[in-house]
């Protein structure tokens, strides 16, 4: 009986490989099996035309005949299907391809409503809904090339570094003390003690420029600031950088420049039917990113539009915006580096500037409006850095193992952190942060 069995199944004909709709292209002429998700079926008579949506696109399938239809009589949208058919070249299918002599299985069928459609073009809940259903909206094309450009920049940040000669590291995000010394930290439980959830890497990649002198990392940090704005979230996706033997902040506004520069053009290689698909420009950026010292911005943003925040100690969002419609207007440059910003609104570890030190050799890069990258030069000697320790009221027996790297030698460093959903957001642009991040995490969402 067993071998009858095995004779049966040998001699039914092998089912054709699948492919996805990415790949549909290298196999014109050929017979595939494709499956996905049932996006919209159209009936039209005897004819019908089925939009399947996999992980890399959508793909168009012609289905002919009663029975092949009667499979999907019941079936709702993102029931999952299978279906075999040729690859035909056809110049009014989406993609100019499409599926003929088709068989469809299903998979597994879905019976209830969605939430709400997604396979319309434009996504039409507000925020809150859609972030409520996020694990249904997020497989909506735009939403599916949205993420693909994430998952290609933080493959961009990584690739230029690596190139550069830096080394990917992973620090702890349960720590004993806030990173910077500041109050908006999550307390978390931790065997009998109280530890924090980090608020970036920031000392660890400091002692870790003792050890290989140039690192990177792409990793979460965590926020306790109770804000509820369009570009903040308590969760996110930073993306750090540290090098050592450098000269002095502009050292590491280069790098940056290269890094962004990179970013852009992988993204325009290899990115470039997600970006057309969300209809999204990507910025020109020269050898050189403007620069603009803080005092002088403020100096402009007076003579330019009218304000006078030249007694004030940092920029505010509007201040952004007005120095870069300034940059674009002056240099035609999306992007600017504001530097040397007040020594007070810096963290101890930022080194001030030789010649002022009431200002320090730090900086912001702003793009379309926002601050997406902070960065400058650290201090790198120990004794100077104990007396800013003292200066801004923190205690030294809180950074003992920050400390002992440079007990033992550092050299002159420095380097940068940008927040990945929030350049994402600018890139795209997004009306808000939660519209770039996955699964955004703010005062009130901790679901899904």
């Amino acid at each position: 009986m067993n071998q009858a069995m095995d004779g049966a199944a040998s001699s039914a004909a092998p089912r054709p490989p699948r492919v996805q709709t990415r790949q549909a292209a290298e196999h014109v002429g050929e017979r595939v099996t494709m499956a996905g998700w049932l996006h919209r079926l159209r009936r039209l008579g005897g004819i019908s035309f089925l939009l399947l949506r996999d992980g890399s696109g959508l793909f168009q399938a012609v289905i002919e005949g009663d029975r092949q239809l009667a499979v999907l009589q019941d079936a709702q949208p993102e029931t999952v299907i299978e279906v075999e058919g040729t690859v035909v070249t056809e110049t009014q299918a989406p993609g100019g391809l499409e599926l003929h002599d088709c068989q469809v299985r299903v998979i597994t069928p879905v019976t209830e409503t969605l939430p709400f459609e997604i396979n319309k073009k434009v996504l039409k809940p507000g925020l809150d809904v859609f972030l409520d259903h996020a694990p249904v909206g997020l497989r909506h094309p735009q939403k599916q090339a949205t993420f693909r450009l994430f998952s290609g920049l933080l493959a961009a940040f990584r690739e230029h570094l690596t190139g550069e000669g830096f080394t990917e590291i992973q620090t702890p995000k349960l720590v004993g003390m806030a990173t910077e010394g500041g109050a908006n930290v999550f307390p978390v439980s931790y065997f009998g003690q109280t530890a924090y959830l980090a608020q970036s890497p920031q000392l660890y990649k400091q002692i870790m420029v003792g050890v290989f002198e140039r690192v990177f990392e792409v990793g979460p940090v965590f926020r306790a600031e109770p804000h509820s704005t369009t570009r903040h979230i308590n969760q996110y996706t930073s993306l750090d950088v540290e090098m050592g033997f450098i000269r002095d902040h502009r050292d590491v506004m280069e790098l940056l420049t290269g890094v962004v520069c990179h970013i852009f053009a992988a993204l325009g290689e290899r990115c470039a039917q997600d970006l057309e698909s969300l209809g999204v420009s990507l910025p020109t950026v020269g050898q050189t990113i403007p620069r603009v010292k803080f005092r002088e911005a403020q100096q402009i943003i007076h003579d330019q539009f009218g304000e006078d925040c030249r007694s004030e100690d940092d920029l505010s969002p509007q201040h952004e915006r007005w120095l870069c419609q300034w940059a674009r207007e002056a240099f035609g440059s999306e992007l600017l580096f504001v530097t040397h910003y007040p020594t007070g609104k810096r963290p101890f570890y930022t080194m001030p500037d030789p010649d002022d030190p009431d200002h320090t050799h730090s900086f912001d890069l702003l793009f379309r409006g926002t601050e997406i990258v902070t960065g400058g030069q650290r201090v790198h000697l120990y004794a100077q850095l104990m007396s800013h320790l003292e200066r801004w009221n923190l205690d030294p027996e809180g950074f003992v193992g920050y400390l002992e790297a440079f007990r033992y030698g550092m050299p002159p460093h420095g380097g940068f952190g940008m927040g990945a959903e929030r350049l994402l957001q600018m890139i795209v642009g997004a009306a808000n942060l939660r519209e770039t991040t996955l699964f955004p995490r703010d005062m009130k969402r901790l679901s899904p």
